[in-house]
């Protein structure tokens, strides 16, 4: 082999090794890319793919024991206040009475469990099948009422008996699903086997498996997912394209709950209130009400609580009913919870709570108003009970329902006095007032109160105004009566001193730089105080009051005051509104021409 032979092969050998050089590279690239490939896909999928992690059923409707039954209410998975005794699905009084069926009481002290209907009380003792309703005596072939401790449980099937709902349980875990929301809802049915997460999202435990064509309510839309309620109880998130065919249903119920009568009167309602301390001073009824005009309604401080038996207090006299009834005018004899003015009977929020969570105080309460009212001829009871605590607020309620029953069998109309509407006396249950009694009184006033840290209006427009507003929210309009004041405040001001301010730093009333006290002025006096400092008024459209200000001794006096223009202003609103009409405190505190002025809205 020649030299020239030699190169050639070398040359050959050289460009076969660069071409397995480069397969072999190239086959490398593709097995790293398809690593690649496959690790980013990985990772990718981790991050963005669906997960399979099932949830963990027991926690998610937090049972903790075997003994626990889960409890589903419409759309809303409760805590695990159900138990089954001898296969009947029983439920805690605190989830009936909060998410089934109000109405239905738990008297703790004397172990029974009541249900108010319209003319009857239906009573039920601990661990029996009988029950009453009034005298008569009836019975289920299950036990009604079962207590654990502290705990009373109530069985379901004699819920149902008083409400509308319906229920089916289930296991894995076991639960228990109630509906009573009937208004119209939206449905949907899924496409084909999908998951319902826990919540909007694909890496989200896994509730429950659904089939093609399940039904779902759906309850809310998150972007593209929605969240539903599947048959069986379970709340979760499922994807909008997993869904199809969406729908409005509609129920149809066959329930016939029992209706509340109300005593209506056809006219317009113009009551007054009228402060009676003794027996002595309803002699001075004539006197009262010779001024008047168009008064249809008389309320005088009659009856208050004497003790924590439900015994009352009573100066009411037939005499007076008598005179007013020839002078065409009604008597709502009003009992208070306590009398301030004789400072007697009780006094304090957790005496008026011993006394109401008691049936049988409540019981002998309701009997002897009622006595009294029948005794002396009244034609209403107005219930002022004030100062209720939170925890009271179930008790009062079922008082104002059980005292209702009495009222209407006997033709006594009965109205409930309550402050404006706010957060913290929602407990006064103003909804269940409107369908249990006959009238609702909203006290519009005390916006600013003696006790206040700073001066104010007692009843501005705005105050008055957002009181009906919130009030037609839960109450029927003809059955709202608005209450004005007949009075102001004169406010007195001073700076605080440095000591003062430092005692009284980090509580409320260290957030103001003045001390402010107060004096009560009626109606008709309000023209002789500012007489008496030689000032004039002039009109506050924000308040719609006449407002006065001016300085003495260096004390600044403030007032706003309750007038004629003033009051039109609230007649106004009465009338607007189309409430069933207005009530003034205090008979005596009107000012000459007030009857005429209020004459011209109640006609």
């Amino acid at each position: 082999m020649n030299e020239r032979d030699r190169r050639e092969q070398a040359r050959r050998r050289s460009q076969l090794r660069k071409r397995r050089q480069r397969s072999l590279i190239l086959k490398c690239s593709i097995v790293i890319g398809v690593v690649l490939v496959v690790l980013c896909g990985t990772i990718l999928w981790k991050k963005y793919g669906p997960s399979d992690q099932k949830a963990n059923r027991k926690e998610y409707y937090g049972i903790t024991n075997e003994e626990q039954l889960a409890v589903i209410v419409n759309n809303e998975v409760l805590e695990p206040k159900g138990r089954v005794f001898d296969g009947k699905v029983y439920l805690e009084y605190s989830a009936v009475r909060d998410y089934v069926n109000g109405r239905f009481y738990w008297d703790s002290n004397e172990n029974l469990l009541l249900y108010t209907l319209p003319n009857d009380i239906v009573s039920v003792s601990v661990g029996s099948s009988e029950y009453a309703v009034s005298k008569d005596k009836k019975s289920e072939k299950y036990v009604i009422l079962k207590t654990e401790g502290n705990t009373a449980y109530i069985a379901l099937d004699f819920v149902k008996k008083y409400t509308d709902i319906e229920y089916k349980t289930f296991k894995s875990p076991k639960r228990v699903v109630i509906q009573n929301d009937w208004s119209d809802a939206k449905v949907s049915t899924t496409k084909s086997d999908s998951e319902i997460r826990m919540r909007a999202g694909v890496k989200s435990p896994i509730l429950t498996e659904t089939k093609s064509n399940d039904v779902v309510r759906i309850i809310e839309t998150e972007g593209k997912w929605k969240k539903v309620r599947t048959q069986d109880g379970f709340i979760g998130y499922v994807k909008n394209s997993d869904l199809k065919d969406e729908e409005t249903k509609t129920y149809k119920r066959d329930f016939k709950e029992q209706n509340f009568t109300n005593i209506k009167k056809d006219y317009t309602i113009n009551l007054a209130w009228h402060q009676v301390s003794s027996r002595i001073a309803n002699k001075q009824v004539l006197e009262m009400i010779a001024n008047t005009k168009g008064l249809t309604t008389l309320a005088p401080t009659w009856f208050s609580v004497k003790d924590l038996k439900g015994n009352i207090t009573s100066i009411a006299s037939a005499e007076y009913v008598n005179y007013a009834h020839q002078s065409n005018i009604e008597v709502w004899g009003l009992v208070r919870n306590f009398d301030p003015l004789n400072n007697i009977g009780i006094k304090t929020a957790e005496e008026t709570h011993e006394l109401l969570s008691r049936t049988t105080s409540r019981e002998n309460l309701e009997n002897q108003l009622i006595s009294a009212a029948l005794q002396v001829g009244l034609d209403g009871i107005n219930v002022d009970f004030e100062t209720i605590a939170e925890k009271t607020g179930e008790h009062y309620i079922q008082f104002i329902r059980e005292l209702s029953v009495k009222c209407r069998k006997n033709g006594i109309i009965l109205s409930v006095d309550n402050y404006v509407p706010k957060g913290y006396n929602k407990h006064y249950h103003r909804k269940e007032q409107g369908i249990v009694a006959d009238y609702v009184v909203i006290m519009g006033y005390d916006e600013h109160f003696s006790g206040s840290y700073e001066s104010g209006s007692v009843a501005s427009i705005g105050y008055v105004k957002d009181g009906i507003k919130e009030t037609l929210k839960e109450v029927p309009a003809n059955k709202v009566i608005n209450a004005m004041p007949l009075y102001t405040r004169l406010w007195s001001e001073v700076p605080k001193t440095e000591a003062e301010l430092s005692a009284q730093a980090g509580t409320e009333a260290g957030k103001y730089s003045t001390k402010v006290t107060s004096e009560t002025v009626s109606m008709k006096r309000t023209s002789a105080v500012l007489a008496q400092y030689g000032v004039q008024a002039k009109w506050d459209g924000k308040t719609g009051q006449n407002y006065a200000q001016w300085e003495k001794d260096g004390v600044t006096y403030k007032i706003w005051i309750e007038d004629a223009k003033s009051i039109e202003e609230k007649l106004k609103a009465m009338k607007a509104n189309k409430l069933a009409g207005t009530a003034v405190w205090k008979l005596g505190f009107e000012a000459p021409g007030l009857w005429d002025l209020i004459l011209k809205y109640v006609n």
